[in-house]
């Protein structure tokens, strides 16, 4: 159950508003299935001991569809012939009245439930001893199990137009909905609609989002209103107005779809559905959330301004970024220090402060990484594809940001500045959560990069979330960020898929295998097998099972990588055939990430006993053979299913900066999008642009297609022509644009 939504268990009277759009179908048939679900749901809640009110509208819209009727059988062809004059609402309303209840009571008959219909008007509510005698009449019939069915009394009604009364009075179904449950102390009102509740706006806008639980503090000013119902009088606009008047009052309000075979009864069982409103709302909403979505928004702001600039200028911005913490090392050592003498007092493993640590030479390091990325091909506009489609019509695939990128990563300071420098680089947003172990290091690496940003982007391009508390509103931006990349633990990671819409990219683990065959040079493994264990033990692409093919084992090979690894300080544990045959403790599961000087042994019959294995306890992220049998390697590196797999090398060569990506915010086991090392070209899409000259489709006959492959540039001559079309639009939006040129043939 929503917590949100837990009120409703102690709910006893319920009154359940159907309307027009929810009775009758699109052509203004009555809507069977629909009504004889919405009867078995009100027959459920009453065998559970609820008290079931219903309000209905349709009247008008039966009566109307059948005086139509009645009316075209008895026309002459003269008359047929002439204007016809709109129905007027009263009489229609007079004549689907009595059908529209005889439906009801013909339903709920097949359920052995008892249905009345009280039909009253606004006027009527004026009156004291009317709404006394109403709430002893209905009482009457719910004590005696029967379902008051309300609707307004159309035909006789002396109200020329809907309109709202200040003394509570009721201008539609909806409204007189809210009355009733004020009147008769409703513990619960369900307005069924036509759509799924309220949205941000227009439910067939793509951009619109649904409202889970209206505030009107927050909601109040940015909701956009689509068309009234297409057969009613109210519309979301009715819904929303009477849903706030009887949740002011202390009802609370659910708006939920009414084509659902089974809405109002998972509205009564808690169930996150439709649109809530209640009187306490404003205090469920955290301010917290709102700004979690300004600082999105704000990255997603300042990335559109940072496309714009030209190529040289956002070569310029990470050049910058390098100078600027080369000109702070100090200072960020200072601020390091401090986080790893406090992450020494609280006795974290070694593993984890070793991540944390700066060591001597690394902000250097750092820096040269972001200069190598300024100095690549500038990836934001690259023509992959292009194609002539028609004579003079040309379309190109190009490379494109994904726009907002949200990062959670361990306490790695140096993985704040490669992330950063990415994001740049690929014109991304970027919000950031660092580990809480690196604090002090993530802020003033945060501030020595922003502040090299330039005012024309906005120091907003990489927001740093400071607390972990703010993660699930961030979550919760689907229509703002568009992708998650959690670097951390298994838990960490599939909790966060299991927590938002957002795409989520990376690694649960990093399980890697080296697998050392028969045919190695046993020289050769060892040096691979030490070094993919000891370099950084730490890292997700360090070894933690080292598989050797049982003929290794006869011939003393594997008792000579053992000594080599103990001898290095490496704790082994065997896995079942290994703990037996070397004497080692027993690992408790081949699907461990140790991220310290351990690792696990087992023995494997041969290169398929490697590859099942791996197949059935890694993590598919990075695993190695070891042999100098070209034939088994090339079996091993086809049918192993990881994203990095390598032949006689070490499997800490899985990394963006050795592969020549200049940097990568992390390693990706996912098979879409992206897979292995992700930098720069990981956090693009791709996007079309047409070029014609007035082409039209014409039902495919305006144009004879073609679709012919068009050579494309060199990729310099595209970057020159790109940049001359940022510029112009920088110019533009600068208010700069005349007498523009760029020295490429473009000016304004």
């Amino acid at each position: 159950m929503d917590p949100s939504r837990a009120f409703v268990k102690n709910a006893k009277r319920v009154i359940i508003k159907v309307g027009t759009a929810v009775v009758t179908r699109a052509n203004g048939g009555l809507a069977l299935g629909r009504l004889g679900s919405l009867c078995e749901q009100v027959k459920e809640l009453m065998s559970a001991g609820l008290e079931v009110i219903l309000v209905t509208s349709g009247a008008v819209g039966i009566g109307r569809q059948r005086l139509r009727y009645q009316r075209l059988i008895n026309s002459s062809f003269v008359d047929l012939q002439k204007p016809q004059v709109e129905l007027d609402g009263k009489p229609c309303a007079a004549v689907g009245q009595s059908g529209l209840m005889a439906l009801y009571d013909s339903l709920f008959s097949q359920l052995d439930v008892a249905s009345s219909q009280l039909l009253v008007t606004d006027n009527e509510f004026k009156d004291p001893e009317f709404r006394r005698q109403l709430n002893h009449t209905v009482t009457s019939l719910l004590e005696l199990r029967v379902v008051p069915i309300f609707n307004e009394n159309d035909a006789v009604s002396t109200r020329k137009a809907p309109y709202e009364d200040a003394t509570g009075i009721f201008w539609d179904n909806d409204s007189l909905a809210a009355l009733l449950a004020l009147e008769l102390r409703a513990d619960l009102l369900i307005l069924l609609s036509d759509v799924d509740g309220l949205y941000s706006g227009p439910p067939s806008d793509p951009r619109s989002k649904l409202i889970h639980t209206y505030v009107k503090e927050k909601h109040d000013e940015t909701i956009t209103f689509g068309d009234k119902s297409r057969v009613g009088r109210g519309g979301m606009t009715a819904k929303v107005k009477a849903a706030c008047h009887a949740a002011e009052a202390g009802i609370p309000v659910v708006i939920t779809s009414g084509f659902a075979a089974d809405g109002a009864l998972r509205v009564l069982q808690g169930e996150h559905l439709g649109t809530l409103f209640h009187k306490d709302a404003h205090l469920w909403f955290s301010v917290k959330e709102h700004n979690a979505r300004q600082m999105a928004v704000n990255a997603r702001d300042a990335s559109r301004r940072l496309q714009v600039l030209s190529s040289s200028d956002r070569r310029k911005i990470l050049l910058d970024v390098a100078d600027a913490l080369e000109a702070n090392e100090e200072l960020i050592r200072r601020e390091n220090e401090s986080d790893v003498c406090v992450a020494k007092e609280t006795r974290i493993a070694d593993a984890l402060v070793s991540r944390l640590t700066l060591k001597p030479g690394k902000i250097a390091g750092l820096a040269k990484s972001v200069r190598v990325l300024a100095d690549m091909n500038d990836p934001i506009g690259e023509v992959l594809e292009r194609t002539e489609l028609a004579d003079g019509l040309i379309l190109e695939k190009t490379t494109s940001p994904l726009g907002v990128l949200l990062i959670i990563f361990e306490s790695r300071p140096d993985a704040l500045v490669q992330i950063a420098s990415l994001a740049i680089r690929s014109g991304n947003g970027l919000l950031l959560k660092g580990g809480k172990e690196a604090t002090r290091s993530n802020a003033i690496l945060h501030k020595i990069i922003t502040e090299a940003l330039p005012k024309s982007v906005g120091s907003e391009l990489i927001g740093l979330v400071n607390s972990r508390d703010e993660i699930p509103d961030l979550l919760k931006l689907d229509d703002v960020i568009d992708l998650v990349i959690p670097r951390g633990s298994n838990k960490l990671v599939s909790e966060i898929k299991e927590s938002t819409k957002i795409p989520v990219l990376g690694h649960a683990d990093g399980v890697c295998h080296v697998y050392v065959d028969k045919a190695a040079d046993l020289d050769m493994a060892e040096r691979i097998v030490l070094d993919a264990k000891t370099d950084y033990p730490a890292a997700c692409n360090a070894m933690e099972t080292l598989l050797v093919h049982e003929a290794v084992m006869k011939t003393g090979g594997l008792d000579k990588l053992v000594l080599a690894l103990q001898a290095a300080g490496v704790r082994l544990y065997g896995g079942l055939k290994a703990a037996d045959r070397l004497t080692l403790p027993k690992a408790s599961s081949f699907h461990h990430e140790y991220s310290s000087m351990a690792c696990t042994v087992e023995i494997v019959k041969d290169v398929l006993g490697a590859i099942d294995h791996i197949h059935e306890h890694g993590s598919a992220h990075t695993d190695c053979i070891i042999t100098e049998d070209r034939d088994v390697a090339e079996v091993f590196l086809r049918q192993v299913d990881s994203a990095a797999v390598f032949h006689n090398a070490s499997t800490r060569f899985c990394d963006g900066a050795r592969f020549g990506l200049g940097a990568e915010v992390g390693i990706s086991t996912s098979r879409i999008h992206a897979r292995g090392p992700v930098g720069v070209e990981g956090l693009l899409t791709t996007r079309w642009l047409l070029r014609g000259n007035g082409q039209v489709v014409d039902g495919d006959h305006g144009v004879k297609f073609t679709h012919k492959e068009v050579p494309i540039d060199c990729r310099k001559k595209a970057s020159r022509m790109l940049d001359a079309a940022n510029g112009a639009v920088y110019a533009l939006s600068s208010g700069t644009l005349e007498g523009f040129s760029n020295g490429e043939g473009f000016t304004a």
